[in-house]
């Protein structure tokens, strides 16, 4: 059975976002419990302790370092099956140009409109791994604890606009990002095909 480009490009991307999430989960753990701690920078604890915290006081499972890994596979699968699957997709239908600037604003434009696109679709994964892994509204009292739970529980409070917090940031930072990347690699993979 052979796979249509269309699904082979967002199968490999949906692949490479589960492994990435495999591999930072934990990492976004640490990072989301220390940005939370309001006490002066002098007392944060560094990275490494912080993490031994976590894991004495709720070991490597999902309560403890791998806490929103549902959420995380969400938010990275679907960010790269859309944004690897559109871009490699939409850039094979709009025709290369023979000019190199109007050829550059072609693949930036592409890479630009990809990456918006998959973050308007991953965020409410987003929203979900920040209300998972972030301080819950009550101490000492799980609110949020599982993906889909949370987003329904989110939309249920606040409504739906809640679950698109923080979509301009993200759009500003993913958007130009992932064009960036994705000429990166274009180029780097165009002149190692020249040069190898």
């Amino acid at each position: 059975m052979s796979l249509s480009p269309a699904l082979t490009f967002a199968i490999a991307g949906l692949g490479s976002g589960l492994t990435e999430a495999i591999v930072v989960n934990p990492f976004e753990v640490v990072k989301v419990g220390l940005q939370a701690n309001r006490n002066t920078f002098k007392e944060q604890p560094s990275t490494m302790s912080y993490a031994r915290h976590i894991i004495k006081k709720e070991g490597l499972g999902l309560q403890g370092l791998n806490k929103g890994f549902t959420a995380t596979l969400g938010r990275h699968g679907v960010f790269n099956m859309v944004y690897f699957g559109f871009y490699f997709n939409v850039k094979n239908i709009i025709p290369v140009n023979k000019d190199p600037t109007l050829e550059f604003l072609r693949k930036f434009g592409i890479g630009l409109l990809s990456g918006t696109i998959a973050s308007v679709i991953n965020i409410p994964f987003d929203v979900a791994k920040s209300r998972i892994q972030g301080p819950q509204p009550v101490p000492g009292e799980i609110k949020y604890r599982t993906c889909f739970k949370t987003m329904a529980t989110v939309y249920q409070e606040e409504g739906i606009l809640a679950l698109y917090k923080g979509l301009l940031p993200k759009i500003m930072r993913l958007g130009p990002g992932g064009a960036v990347m994705l000429l990166v690699y274009e180029h780097t993979y165009s002149w190692l095909q020249k040069n190898w």
